[in-house]
């Protein structure tokens, strides 16, 4: 079942839980989110960052695409962090349900006109769109996302006026996240005095961006606030390229239907595991 952000986070708003929005970078990974996903009868949110889908290329978008139509539970395919109009309108044209407008980095009012510009050309063909307020840190620079070395938090007063005058369905808030894994002796801490306080004033569904290797109980108790969408990233990947090394420790072992299954089951404990964090699992049943 394939649809968009707006409408597959409304029921997850309502129902005070959130979406997983898994980022995949090859079939196998997406086959192995879909597989669990589907076991569990939860919604999902695939997402692709635009350095992942000039790897993937345009036909696996038709083949996700084609798999979410056939899929039993929601399905959203989602642009991930993209600054580029272009490439916007490129990914809406080839089935994306939805985009971002990653404009963080530029001042207040920038961010407000190019949001508003992606939510015009958007909006009419039933696609849904995220912004972001605010930055998020990176703990790798090399890391695709992207992320700030200073973490600038959302200010809730700002958050009121960018949702009114841009129209969007999402907002990505900065609460004190980092993108990638945390290396040893880094302690993350969000800020959940802000997301309860944007959330008391903003009536739209709420992004943790950089949502890998935060503290459970944390990131449970952001979704109680009101995050209803999570990206999850370096966490699933970790545990399959973790996996993927030490099979092919066996020098004899060559088949990618031999090799890469073994790595699709260790991502999807993963994978279960944020499911059930988050409050997702059985929740396809509501759509």
């Amino acid at each position: 079942m394939l649809m968009n952000m707006k409408d597959i986070l409304a029921v997850a708003k309502e129902n005070r839980f959130a979406l997983p929005a898994f980022n995949i970078s090859d079939y196998s990974m997406f086959l192995g989110i879909m597989d669990v996903c589907e076991e569990t009868n939860s919604p999902v949110i695939i997402e692709i960052h635009p350095d992942e889908l000039s790897f993937i290329g345009q036909e696996m978008v038709t083949a996700i695409k084609e798999k979410a139509y056939r899929s039993p539970v929601p399905v959203c395919i989602h642009l991930d962090h993209c600054g580029d109009f272009g490439k916007i309108i490129w990914a809406i044209q080839s089935g994306f349900t939805s985009v971002m407008f990653d404009g963080a980095e530029l001042s207040f009012e920038d961010n407000i006109a190019g949001t508003k510009k992606v939510v015009e050309a958007a909006h009419p063909v039933n696609v849904s769109v995220e912004a972001e307020l605010g930055t998020i840190g990176s703990t790798n620079p090399e890391d695709l996302e992207g992320g700030s070395a200073k973490i600038i938090y959302t200010n809730p007063e700002d958050a009121v006026k960018f949702v009114a005058e841009t129209g969007v369905d999402t907002l990505a808030v900065a609460i004190g996240t980092c993108h990638g894994l945390y290396p040893a002796g880094m302690k993350p801490e969000l800020k959940l005095d802000i997301l309860k306080d944007i959330a008391s004033k903003v009536d739209i569904p709420l992004v943790l961006h950089g949502g890998s290797n935060n503290p459970d109980k944390e990131i449970g108790e952001s979704v109680t606030l009101g995050i209803n969408k999570i990206n999850i990233s370096s966490d699933i990947k970790a545990a399959y390229f973790e996996k993927m090394r030490e099979v092919l420790k066996d020098q004899s072992v060559r088949e990618p239907n031999v090799i890469e299954p073994i790595c699709m089951e260790a991502m999807k404990e993963v994978a279960k595991h944020k499911l059930e964090l988050f409050k997702t699992i059985g929740k396809a049943s509501l759509y």
